[in-house]
């Protein structure tokens, strides 16, 4: 695969939020034990980001299109940079971070099983739902404001009356949790 990096050290990504008749997000554990997040993946050379999507949805999950209905997307890109010691100083051109075009998916059927088995090196070896709010506390740190910034964009769509209520953790914000200021409702 030939990663799209912009002039800025980018890595263009599509990120994926599955969301069941419920409400509830899907998250996935990287295989290995290596954290929770939602699916997402780098954009192809030529690729436009719906087909990075869905190439991505199969891959990483094992869901194609006719499996999921697209809700919505953000309108610009989310970006976040990787912390130093994540950086890849022997691979050229130099990623610094992503950036993400992030889409909101509803499951169109329940008894959907998902598969991590579909690549030679899955991403996941778990998944479960989870409240609306609960994947700032899951991903990985330098994520946690773009996952932040896409759940309060696309979270009108995703609840036409308004997003879930903030959990309590999030008003406690200790400092290893504290996402972007949520914006005004």
């Amino acid at each position: 695969m030939s990663d799209v990096i912009d002039r800025d050290g980018f890595r263009a990504n599509v990120g994926i939020m599955l969301m069941s008749a419920d409400g509830r997000l899907f998250i996935a554990r990287r295989a290995g034990g290596r954290g929770w997040q939602f699916p997402q993946g780098g954009m192809r050379s030529g690729e436009s980001d719906e087909e990075s999507l869905f190439r991505e949805l199969m891959e990483e999950i094992g869901l194609a299109a006719h499996d999921v209905q697209i809700i919505g997307r953000t309108r610009h890109w989310l970006r976040y940079r990787l912390p130093s010691r994540y950086l890849r100083h022997n691979v050229q051109p130099l990623c610094l971070g992503q950036k993400q075009r992030w889409f909101l998916l509803r499951l169109r059927n329940p008894e959907t099983h998902f598969r991590f088995d579909l690549t030679p090196q899955p991403e996941f070896d778990r998944w479960r739902w989870v409240d609306y709010w609960q994947p700032i506390r899951e991903v990985i740190y330098f994520k946690r404001a773009v996952y932040s910034r896409a759940l309060h964009e696309l979270g009108p769509l995703a609840f036409p009356g308004g997003p879930p209520p903030y959990p309590a953790w999030w008003r406690k914000r200790p400092e290893t949790l504290t996402p972007a200021a949520p914006p005004a409702l």
